[in-house]
């Protein structure tokens, strides 16, 4: 069998996240009052003085947005404001230091859940869960959940020495898969990994510590994708896809583009920012989220929250039916779910143990533990935002953790900052045809373009950037904005099937990347770069004849806001075509299919 697809990233090491100094944390804080302070002096004249009368409507409607974002961009410095990591302590040397009871040595089962990947992508998982280096008085057990039940896999699992746990149904998918190993085995502590996920050697020896604390009820880790693209020089890719002749280009393409590469993480992949901003910082209100793979959990407090749960819904079942007899039926029809059956039960798992503040809570590890593996084509790319926006919306609109009494404040404040990004869906559309609609009716959403506009717009939007780029450890942010513009219409469809009650399912996101299909996803972003585009040459041309109501400043200003929207919104556009240097091409999809006539593994 030839090399996996990844094989050419393996000697790629994780980075080291370094915390924030007290100095630029200080820049950081006075930026934001800064940005704040303006902004409400710019909405403010928004709202008072800049209206345009003859465009009242989509005057308002414009101002709108803004202020809406404005609301937002306050969440989001809540939630990022200051980092305080959780002091890393070595691990416990018996039971009792790790709050458990009995004598014996600490046990921790390592799970590898799957579905549908393929041998390639498991192997070297379970290769790098063999190498795990212990702490002292700490047993390990692997075991592969296959709720694909494949004899193969079983096969794999035997050969490498490890556990095999399977099932007859998929009830409850990935959190149905966890389940079903929780109930035959008895590990003090969980390691949850996904197919692709390759833990380091550390993990334990780095992660056990927290649990010196007996209230702390899961550990998170970074996620941290080795095999993102680089991309190819401007000199190589004019070599290769145009002439030779014309490598002189390459300067010339460096300094306009702004990038030294082409084709460098071309799904926006790249988890830093969220890992190392976002997840590092709601650590201080012990608020980060599970994020399912890479995680640690301690089994009573899975079982904890699942019982509690349990109880909560038999005695509502009771109160509704009223009937006393019935309640060992009632206990009965109520399953018990140590991870709630959902598309995010990671997410699900953060809500119940973290509004039971008094028992229990949560620590996040800033260094990355684990390597997997990111999104190849446009398939694995939609189905994983998909996911992610269908089950935050799921989550936000029939058990909003907002609403719930034992959460505190602060913790409720940073699901309200997920909550807004996500609805913002609900206003982007206005100011992504803001420019649209000014090309092609010749209106503007303001009075003019004045002197007196940009002496209020460019100090507050200098001051964010500044702001931003400072919080961010200086962190690209782009390609996070790109990324909000590009899933435009998979958040749409996601937000659409759950208002319609049609819950998002629960398929894995692709591991193995097949080009050339999912492009059906695009089109609504084609459609989209097709009308901005018409409007941009309608706009140009009326402009050209002196229509009333076309005049430069408005050209110009909606052109170069038009033509952001279009590079966003485009991105995910040209993804779609990507493909790798031909020495990395993985194999083809009829290659793949066939993985059930690999020959068992040799025992190493």
């Amino acid at each position: 069998m030839s090399s996996p697809y990844f094989t050419p990233y393996e000697s790629r090491r994780p980075p080291r996240f370094t915390p924030m100094s007290r100095r630029r944390m200080h820049c950081w804080h006075l930026l934001a009052g800064m940005t704040t302070g303006i902004s409400l002096w710019y909405l403010h004249w928004r709202w008072t003085q800049s209206l345009n009368p003859d465009a009242l409507a989509f005057s308002i409607a414009v101002t709108m947005a803004e202020s809406l974002f404005f609301l937002g961009s306050l969440l989001f410095y809540y939630d990022i404001w200051q980092e305080d990591d959780t002091r890393v302590k070595p691990p416990p040397a018996s039971r009792d230091e790790a709050g458990l009871d009995g004598p014996g040595p600490i046990k921790v089962d390592l799970y590898i859940t799957t579905y549908d990947e393929e041998i390639e992508v498991l192997r070297p998982s379970i290769a790098a869960a063999r190498e795990l280096t212990l702490p002292d008085n700490t047993n390990v057990k692997i075991f592969l959940l296959d709720d694909g039940n494949r004899p193969f896999m079983a096969q794999l699992a035997q050969s490498m020495q490890i556990g095999y746990l399977s099932r007859n149904s998929n009830e409850g998918f990935k959190a149905g898969n966890l389940r079903n190993a929780l109930m035959q085995t008895g590990g003090d502590f969980i390691l949850i990994c996904d197919a692709d996920t390759r833990v380091e050697t550390g993990i334990l020896q780095n992660t056990l510590g927290y649990f010196k604390n007996p209230k702390v009820a899961w550990v998170q880790t970074p996620h941290w994708f080795y095999d993102i693209p680089e991309g190819l020089h401007w000199c190589d890719w004019i070599a290769q896809k145009i002439s030779p002749r014309l490598r002189w280009l390459a300067p010339l393409a460096r300094r306009t583009s702004g990038r030294d590469t082409v084709g460098h993480d071309p799904f926006l992949s790249e988890p830093t920012l969220f890992f190392d901003v976002i997840q590092r910082r709601r650590n201080r209100h012990g608020a980060s989220f599970c994020c399912g793979a890479g995680s640690i959990h301690r089994r009573e407090a899975i079982f904890s929250a699942a019982l509690k749960r349990k109880g909560d819904a038999v005695a509502q079942l009771s109160r509704k039916l009223d009937h006393p007899q019935q309640d060992a039926l009632i206990l009965n029809s109520v399953p018990l779910e140590p991870f709630r059956f959902h598309v995010s039960e990671d997410i699900y798992t953060s809500i119940l143990l973290q509004e039971d503040a008094d028992a229990w809570i949560s620590v996040y590890h800033p260094q990355v533990e684990a390597r997997m593996l990111s999104p190849w084509t446009v398939e694995a790319w939609a189905a994983q935002k998909l996911k992610y926006a269908g089950g935050t919306y799921d989550i936000m609109l029939h058990d909003n953790p907002l609403l719930r009494r034992g959460m505190p404040w602060r913790v409720k404040l940073h699901y309200a900052a997920t909550f807004w990004s996500y609805i913002t869906v609900l206003w982007t559309p206005v100011l992504l045809f803001a420019p649209v609609i000014s090309l092609v009716l010749g209106i503007a959403p303001v009075k003019a373009y004045s002197i007196e506009f940009f002496l209020h717009f460019l100090p507050m939007i200098l001051c964010s950037e500044l702001a931003i780029v400072c919080a961010c450890k200086g962190y690209a942010v782009q390609p996070g904005r790109l990324l909000a513009l590009s899933t435009l219409p998979i958040q749409l469809r996601a937000l659409w099937m759950v208002l319609c009650k049609r819950r998002p399912s629960f398929p894995p996101t692709p591991k193995i990347p097949v080009f050339g299909q999912g492009r059906h996803h695009i089109l609504p972003n084609v459609w989209l770069l097709t009308i901005m585009g018409t409007a941009a040459i309608f706009g140009i041309i009326q402009t050209q004849l002196g229509v009333p109501g076309h005049d430069r400043s408005l050209l110009t200003v909606n052109l170069f806001w038009l033509g952001w929207n279009m590079l966003a919104v485009g991105r995910i556009v040209l993804a779609a075509f990507w493909v790798p240097p031909p020495t990395l091409n993985p194999k083809k999809k009829e290659e793949l299919t066939h993985v059930a006539n690999i020959k068992p593994l040799r025992q190493s």
